[in-house]
């Protein structure tokens, strides 16, 4: 069987070291070993963990950046609503696997700092996605699909913040998961943001 080029061996290898163990317990040198190449080999196609964090982001995860990007410059042609379920459903993936691989930073304060640093100048951060779904809203709100006077920055931020909510809020309780299947809890977040939004 034909093995993977270097550089999709190393994407995935760090997309489960980061899964499994956390963003900050995973160095380039497990992922090399991982992806069975050379941690030099490794840092010809990357520059840093958090280039390769980036990358694992946009190829790897359900496509939230991606969607929210085409939906802005071109709404398309089906409901605010239903475009706000679909947003809502990606999200929730994407948080459900980035949660996990963040979340060890925050034991690490030093390493956060610089984790942060690197993603500003590589212009990514969980800001992003607030951006991105506001700038949506914004198209919306101009077609005259969203209310003039919607808040569309604080729309984008409860939406996004209930996909981060639900990927963390639910180990404790007893059954271990949400207690709404990802398309009902979708559809209604996006329902009950509408409820607010949509014009008179």
């Amino acid at each position: 069987m034909e093995q993977k080029p270097t550089r999709v061996r190393i994407v995935d290898a760090a997309r489960h070291l980061m899964l499994t163990a956390g963003l900050a317990r995973t160095t380039t040198k497990e992922i090399a070993k991982a992806a069975g190449c050379s941690e030099a080999a490794l840092y010809k196609y990357f520059s840093s963990k958090e280039e390769l964090f980036v990358t694992v982001l946009n190829e790897r995860l359900p496509g939230l950046g991606s969607l929210l990007g085409t939906l802005a410059a071109d709404p398309g042609g089906r409901s605010v609503e239903e475009n706000l379920t679909e947003i809502a459903r990606s999200a929730a993936l994407f948080y459900e696997q980035t949660f996990p691989m963040a979340a060890s930073l925050y034991a690490e304060p030093q390493l956060k700092r610089r984790h942060e640093e690197v993603m500003r100048d590589l212009g990514a951060g969980p800001h992003k996605p607030i951006e991105g779904l506001d700038a949506y809203l914004r198209a919306e709100q101009q077609h005259g699909r969203i209310a003039p006077d919607a808040d569309t920055h604080a729309a984008a931020s409860l939406l996004l913040g209930a996909c981060v909510h639900r990927a963390f809020a639910y180990e404790m309780s007893p059954e271990r998961r949400p207690p709404r299947p990802l398309d009902e809890f979708a559809a209604g977040l996006a329902r009950t943001l509408m409820a607010g939004i949509a014009p008179s």
